[in-house]
């Protein structure tokens, strides 16, 4: 355990969490939202701080991050916890159960770990690294300091002033965007979605961003969503900005019927319209191609996880010598 560092004290005992815009008035020996952050005798702390539920050593793409470092293996770290409570969660397991099984992990020996296993980088996954505050922030610093980067993997949903304060030591970021429409976010995940909008826009100020958005049938596929999610990105953060849409199949507490390949097909070419670079992931491997937007040269290939960059060269395209918008 380690005390947190965001929250306020009351004269009655009760604590607020302020990490993030769920703002948990919590009473004595209870937890917030997340399950992992507790009101001890007054004090809020952090349960989950060095508790690692899993990691392993996975493809950069399965982040997913296809514009940065492709092809790299990163060592990943998870915890338990989440600040939302999505009915279709793929890691439910470890994000709505704090009772999850994890082992001890230092800071300094995750990145002793990084080194070890000669990964170029860290990234905080699998549940909500933004609810692992204080871990993440203490090991990003060390990581930096050994020339290792960080990436987070994550829901966004946390408040400007925690963001300002971890911001300088992430190195990129995915951002899973889960609608465009604030009556899904308060169903669906029972949370509020232009806190997530302002952290991407944040983040891609000074890091490499992102985006992912999980295309659930009959609940934030409409074209309007779609449209609505292409405008933004394309307007406050970049056309060059990746996007991926991702298939839905039924999990956890959501029994809707997996998503048709007409609606991510449709999705693809709305987004298109605006944006440079549109993935589909769960789908085919020409839609995970990475083409050369000058002369059409694929850059990078893509097979589920192989991925060869076989168009790239000093971060020019191989073919016409145009500048890529990828990290290599």
């Amino acid at each position: 355990m380690k005390e947190a560092q965001y929250y306020t004290s009351s004269r009655k005992g009760y604590v607020t969490c302020t990490l993030c815009p769920n703002y948990c008035k919590i009473a004595p020996a209870r937890e917030g939202r997340c399950g992992v952050r507790r009101n001890m005798e007054g004090k809020l702390y952090s349960l989950n701080y060095q508790e690692v539920t899993g990691y392993a050593l996975d493809p950069i793409e399965k982040k997913p991050l296809y514009h940065y470092y492709p092809s790299k293996m990163i060592l990943s770290f998870g915890t338990k916890g989440c600040n939302f409570s999505c009915l279709g969660c793929q890691n439910w397991n470890i994000s709505q159960n704090p009772d999850a099984h994890s082992e001890t992990i230092s800071p300094g020996e995750a990145v002793q770990m990084a080194v070890d296993r000669n990964s170029f980088a860290i990234a905080y996954t699998y549940s909500e690294p933004l609810i692992w505050y204080e871990y993440v922030l203490e090991t990003a610093k060390l990581a930096r300091e050994r020339g290792i980067k960080n990436v987070l993997v994550t829901n966004g949903y946390i408040n400007e002033g925690s963001l300002l304060q971890l911001m300088p030591f992430i190195d990129a970021m995915n951002i899973d965007v889960k609608s465009m429409d604030e009556d899904f976010y308060a169903n669906y995940c029972k949370g509020k979605f232009k806190p997530v909008l302002r952290t991407a826009e944040l983040a891609s100020r000074s890091c490499h961003v992102e985006i992912t958005y999980l295309i659930v049938p009959t609940m934030n596929d409409y074209e309007s969503n779609i449209v609505r999610l292409r405008d933004w990105i394309s307007s406050r953060l970049s056309p060059k900005t990746p996007l991926h849409f991702s298939r839905y199949f039924p999990h956890y507490k959501m029994t809707v019927e997996a998503t048709p390949l007409r609606l991510m097909f449709k999705a693809k070419e709305i987004a298109q319209e605006k944006l440079e670079y549109v993935y589909l992931g769960n789908v085919d491997e020409e839609a995970n191609r990475t083409t050369c937007r000058q002369c059409g040269t694929i850059l990078v290939n893509r097979w589920g996880y192989c991925t060869i960059t076989e168009g790239i060269e000093f971060n020019r395209c191989k073919k016409c010598g145009s500048k890529v918008d990828i990290v290599v």
